[in-house]
């Protein structure tokens, strides 16, 4: 995620590190213009220039400014399951990945802390498709962390999986915690979760095997 400056193809290394082009820069010039002025303020002229780019630019790979935002959003999320996966290695123990993993989310979401406000307060202002997209980022989530969880079933034995209902809740209840920080202006400060977070976890992991 980038800070609203016209640093150019810089700004899009935080959203994505394979990012470039046009594209890749219009990415990160929507998510500039976002923290500038929030998604009802944004313009395509406003993207446009951020960017470094055309309006015509804008519209050879963008129909819209919604149909960038969810652009945006989708590589975000993306990348931040990428930096959880990586976190979460699986040769540590659970204990440990469960610890990594909250650690990696909390300080990407807090290494950008204006476009992290502005996107998780204005999804809804982006229409259903943005709650649609953030849905299936949850799900991806909760995904993960079945494979891991699965995976430390196996290493530890009478320990039993966790069903993908639960592993959606545990996604939603992080969410939570996160929301309301960022609601109460702490989005600068998501690190600050890391234990409650990382217990919450646990507890509901160790109940589930009791």
């Amino acid at each position: 995620m980038t800070r609203p400056t016209n640093r150019g193809t810089s700004d899009q290394a935080a959203l994505d590190p394979n990012l470039g082009g046009h594209r890749g820069r219009l990415l990160a010039g929507m998510a500039a213009a976002l923290v500038e002025k929030g998604y009802g303020g944004v313009t395509i002229a406003d993207i446009a220039r951020h960017a470094r780019v055309s309006k015509r630019t804008f519209y050879e790979h963008f129909a819209d400014k919604q149909e960038c935002f969810l652009a945006v959003y989708a590589t975000a999320s993306d990348r931040l399951l990428e930096l959880v996966g990586e976190a979460a290695r699986p040769e540590l123990d659970w204990v440990e990945q469960v610890r990594a993993a909250v650690n990696a989310y909390l300080s990407a979401l807090q290494n950008e802390p204006a476009l992290t406000r502005t996107m998780l307060l204005e999804l809804q202002s982006a229409g259903p498709e943005a709650l649609r997209l953030r849905r299936r980022g949850q799900q991806d989530f909760a995904a993960l962390l079945l494979d891991r969880v699965a995976q430390g079933v196996r290493e530890r034995p009478g320990a039993r999986p966790i069903s993908p209902a639960m592993a959606t809740a545990v996604i939603g209840g992080l969410n939570e915690l996160v929301l309301e920080a960022v609601e109460d202006g702490r989005a600068d400060r998501l690190t600050d979760l890391g234990g409650v977070a990382t217990d919450f976890v646990r507890a509901v992991l160790l109940s589930q095997s009791e």
